[in-house]
């Protein structure tokens, strides 16, 4: 019995993910028989909302074979080991917070950090800011890197900031050189088969592309799975109030830390991410709560640009997720897919989940749709609870200054697994079990992130409410952490990529 052949797929729209979806599906499929097409028009610009990753990123590279030192010099990248959040609490002491990707160390000091954290909601005076406990938030404070002495074996987790624009070029250039076709073409309308799937797309000067599979990438227009197949969209307005970003780059001025800041602002937050060439700023914001024109002001002064010349942008998001990611031939990717505002930098990390877990569905279903509702379900599940925790940060915000926070500190429109670990935080109930009982055991996002989240905005009973740890709470040595992280962070170099 011969072995199935592998689809000739056909991918709208390039861009990062477009051709990350083109980069992981050839490699799946390209010794199967299969081809990978994109077609790319070179009138359409790339979105680029967000230049951060998370460590998903770097298994991508990892698993095509990519050296840091051939893509990151092409894509002006820098390392990234966090992101601090600033502002988003006014409780003292719990101002700002780090969020870590957590790593080999942090497995030694995490239970600390829970253990303290337990302690702390049940009423107790004991130290449980995230800060203390992560090596990365120490490595990030003292300029570091993620690349330890060669004698000391723990590799931090990290992702990645990068030049969008470049990153997509670095892919399609390496794409087309290992076999990938490449067509610079407008596309003028699709071609259905009498069973309603598509056949090809037909482009200007009569050109046809035809394939068996075809990948939506054409960005929140989404002219394939939505406009032609009509896949439902579901809007996140709801509990995701933030549907517009102005961006303004700047020079780079003081000292280099590799981490993502995200600052909160009267209507939302701003991102800053250093890269080579520049620092990328962007204020993502709440239209229903600030006009474009107070967003960009507020933004220059926050930059110190108010006389600048310089020309900002503005970009509109569409917020949500399309209901099936894969509908008849079409899988949608990246922003036609859907959208998770830019706070944790997941919009990579889902376009390679979702390929990745698309090409074994696909190809374990005989190169059919016998797995589609599953994989659909699979898909949805990970958006939901990626969606969760980027709602909390706005629900559980400690701030009521503008009426922006002070309606989202109050909004009740969550949903039944969010419930589930916002009531097991503050019923001092196991969270990593809540975690598992609200989400599968899938764990989109983990014990640390949870507990960085609720700790590191000083979500705990009121200071004066807190009482001295009798001795049989037995709270963590957090000098004798301290201790450890700081001689861990002696084996890391001082990290800086603006140096000549």
């Amino acid at each position: 019995m011969s072995e199935e052949k592998a689809p000739d797929v056909v991918i709208l729209g390039g861009g990062s993910a477009g051709w990350i979806t083109a980069c992981l599906l050839h490699q799946q499929w390209a010794a199967k028989g299969g081809s990978v097409t994109v077609v790319e028009s070179p009138e359409i610009g790339i979105i680029g909302v967000g230049e951060g990753s998370t460590p998903q990123l770097k298994a991508f590279f990892d698993q095509l074979g990519i050296d840091e030192a051939e893509w990151m010099p092409a894509c002006n990248a820098t390392y990234k080991l966090g992101i601090r959040f600033t502002g988003w609490s006014e409780r003292p002491g719990f101002e700002s917070y780090y969020h870590p990707f957590p790593g080999p160390v942090d497995m030694h000091s995490e239970p600390h950090f829970v253990h303290n954290c337990a302690l702390a909601r049940h009423g107790l005076d004991v130290p449980a800011h995230p800060d203390d406990w992560y090596l990365a938030s120490l490595l990030s404070e003292e300029g570091k890197g993620p690349h330890p002495a060669e004698t000391f074996p723990f590799v931090p987790s990290y992702g990645y900031h990068f030049d969008a624009h470049a990153l997509g070029a670095f892919l399609r250039d390496r794409a087309v050189r290992k076999g990938v076709v490449h067509r610079p073409l407008k596309v003028t309308s699709v071609e259905r088969t009498s069973g309603g799937d598509i056949a090809a797309l037909q482009c200007e000067g009569g050109e046809r592309v035809e394939g068996e599979l075809f990948v939506d990438s054409s960005g929140f227009r989404a002219m394939l799975a939505q406009e032609e197949l009509g896949a439902t969209f579901l809007p996140f307005a709801e509990n995701l109030f933030n549907d517009r970003a102005v961006v303004l780059p700047t020079p780079h001025s003081g000292k280099f830390k590799p981490q993502t800041e995200a600052i909160a602002m009267r209507a939302g937050w701003r991102w800053k991410i250093p890269l080579t060439t520049r620092v990328g700023n962007g204020y993502v914001y709440s239209s229903n709560h600030i006009s474009d024109e107070e967003a960009e002001a507020e933004l220059r002064a926050a930059l110190g640009l108010e006389e600048s010349e310089q020309q900002a942008r503005v970009l509109r998001m569409k917020v949500g997720r399309l209901e099936h990611s894969w509908t008849r031939n079409c899988l949608a990717a990246g922003l036609a897919q859907g959208f998770i505002e830019p706070l944790e930098a997941t919009a990579l990390h889902i376009v390679i989940a979702t390929t990745l877990e698309f090409a074994q569905a696909y190809e374990a279903g005989g190169f059919s749709d016998r797995h589609r509702d599953t994989f659909n379900a699979s898909i949805a599940a990970r958006y939901e609870g990626i969606r969760d925790y980027i709602v909390g940060h706005y629900r559980l915000a400690q701030r009521s200054d503008t009426p922006y926070w002070r309606e989202n500190i109050a909004n009740d429109r969550l949903s039944d697994n969010l419930k589930k670990m916002m009531t097991a935080w503050f019923r001092q109930a196991d969270l990593l079990a809540a975690n598992d009982e609200a989400y599968g055991g899938k764990r989109y996002y983990a014990n640390a992130s949870w507990h960085c989240l609720f700790a590191g905005y000083g979500t705990f009973p009121p200071t004066e409410k807190l009482q001295s740890p009798p001795p049989q709470a037995r709270p963590a040595d957090l000098a004798q952490v301290k201790t450890i992280l700081a001689t861990c962070a002696r084996n890391f170099e001082p990290y800086n990529p603006l140096a000549d």
